[in-house]
């Protein structure tokens, strides 16, 4: 490891407190998707306050910002998140499900780690920059609604993207290893369907039910599914039934779908299809409805070279250690979680990999996961959305999971939270920012590392990206 590099891992450690404190903060006030206001806030003045020149309200969405430092090239992105899950509040540090407030939402994702450990890299970047003397820009993006929203897609529709050389990112995991693959693309549409209310019985003829609409559009859908790949979901959820009496006739009703496919111009394509559905299961009731376009998000583009220097730089720094009464704690967490015999993505495709991780988790029974999985690069397809995929249709991009959850922890889970604002979750994120900073350094060492991956990206994206997010649509909150 250079002094470059040290330096940073030394700044993360000296300033620790900084980064773990906003992870604190935002784990006690969990906010959803485009609604994070104090989460924003506090990342802004934080931002402002140790020297970067913060914009707020990026691409016109209320609690996107940057915080900027440096000059010329190469400019270099970092992604942070911050928002919560309806339904997850829990206590943290506990083993069983003790909600904080019930009803409230919580940080089942550990988006309240995910922000702070990139807010980590992105100071001990800048830091970097300044004693070092080197040509280049540092860009910490605060990006909302990645749980519904999808303002990084927004932004990717408005072209944001492009000006950066490239992008790196983390997510909290109950593993370490650097992410490949790719995953679904995603489209959600609500449907809000208007008919003519009457007297169930006195006068039907009169009356044009809106819910029915709803179930024959939901009955079309059915018959879809025969009629699509195997890489397409349709998922749906009524949203309005049009109230709770029986004997009127049902002038409203909604339905939200989410149309899911492996590739981002099949999932547009899919879902110009179950467009043609609303409109017979309008014109069939005699009824019309409002189209609301809400987020989309395409599918990754994964970048081998950047996942290469990603690795080295994570096999150097090697993964979280733990103490004995953090263990205790992870141990009995992860005994009220499944059993994943052999984690982290890479195990499902290799067999060698399986092998590898089904002994270092001592076959899924270990409290954490203290082991890095073999570098494993993959076009695979693995299910799940995330708006970083449209990212890395416009600039190459990577990211790292570091294990920030106990071993087998569900996604979106309690566990997850309870975990999430503790100790553990402290050193996932600190370690990931090390990850990050250290990987950043090299790219601003070693311009023919950029060059190759640029390389790599062209060849991949030749087929031009086709933003899910409609021309006219605007960020919408559930």
């Amino acid at each position: 490891m250079n002094s470059f590099k040290k330096e940073a891992v030394d700044y993360i450690d000296k300033h620790s407190n900084i980064f773990t404190e906003v992870s604190d903060q935002i784990w006690a006030t969990p906010e959803l998707s485009l609604k994070e206001y104090r989460s924003a806030a506090l990342y802004e003045k934080v931002l402002e306050e140790n020297g970067f020149t913060v914009e707020k309200e990026i691409d016109g969405i209320e609690t996107a910002f940057t915080g900027t430092f440096g000059h010329g090239k190469p400019v270099i992105g970092i992604l942070g998140e911050f928002d919560a899950l309806s339904g997850l509040s829990q206590k943290k540090g506990q083993v069983k499900h003790k909600p904080l407030v019930p009803g409230a939402p919580g940080h089942g994702c550990g988006h309240n780690m995910l922000g702070a450990g990139a807010l980590a890299a992105a100071f001990a970047i800048k830091d970097y920059l300044e004693t070092s003397g080197r040509e280049g820009t540092v860009i910490f993006y605060g990006c909302p609604g990645e749980e519904g929203g999808a303002a990084k897609a927004f932004m990717a529709r408005d072209n944001i993207w492009y000006s950066l050389d490239a992008a790196l990112t983390w997510h909290p995991e109950d593993v370490n290893e650097v992410k490949t693959g790719t995953n679904n693309s995603t489209i959600q549409i609500l449907y809000d369907f208007h008919g003519i209310s009457a007297h169930a019985a006195g006068d039907p003829e009169d009356g044009r039910s809106a819910l029915d609409a709803v179930e024959l559009m939901n009955t079309g859908v059915q018959y879809l599914r025969e009629h699509m790949t195997s890489d397409c979901r349709i998922h749906y959820a009524i949203t309005d039934a049009g109230g709770v009496s029986p004997n009127v006739v049902q002038d409203h009703a909604s339905v939200l779908y989410m149309v899911r496919a492996g590739k981002v111009r099949a999932c547009v394509d899919l879902l110009k299809r179950v467009d043609k559905i609303a409109q017979g299961a309008a014109l069939m009731t005699e009824t019309s409805y409002d189209r609301t376009f809400i987020d989309g998000t395409a599918d990754l583009v994964p970048n081998f070279t950047l996942e290469n220097v990603f690795y080295e730089n994570f096999k150097e720094l090697g993964v979280p250690a733990y103490t004995e009464k953090e263990l205790d704690f992870a141990q009995k967490l992860r005994d009220t979680c499944p059993v994943n015999e052999a984690p982290g993505f890479a195990s499902t495709l290799s067999d060698e990999i399986r092998e590898f991780t089904a002994k270092a988790s001592k076959n899924g029974t270990k409290a954490m996961n203290d082991f890095l999985v073999p570098l494993y690069h993959s076009n695979a397809f693995q299910a799940g959305s995330t708006d970083v995929g449209d990212v890395s249709w416009e600039t190459p991009t990577a990211q790292i999971h570091v294990a920030g959850f106990v071993s087998g922890a569900p996604g979106h889970s309690w566990q997850n939270v309870s975990c999430g604002g503790t100790t553990i979750g402290h050193k996932a994120l600190l370690h990931a920012g090390k990850v990050i900073a250290c990987t950043a350094i090299d790219l601003y060492e070693d311009p023919e590392l950029l060059k190759e991956a640029q390389k790599e990206f062209r060849e991949k994206t030749k087929s031009g990206y086709v933003c899910p997010i409609e021309k006219d649509a605007k960020p919408f909150a559930l």
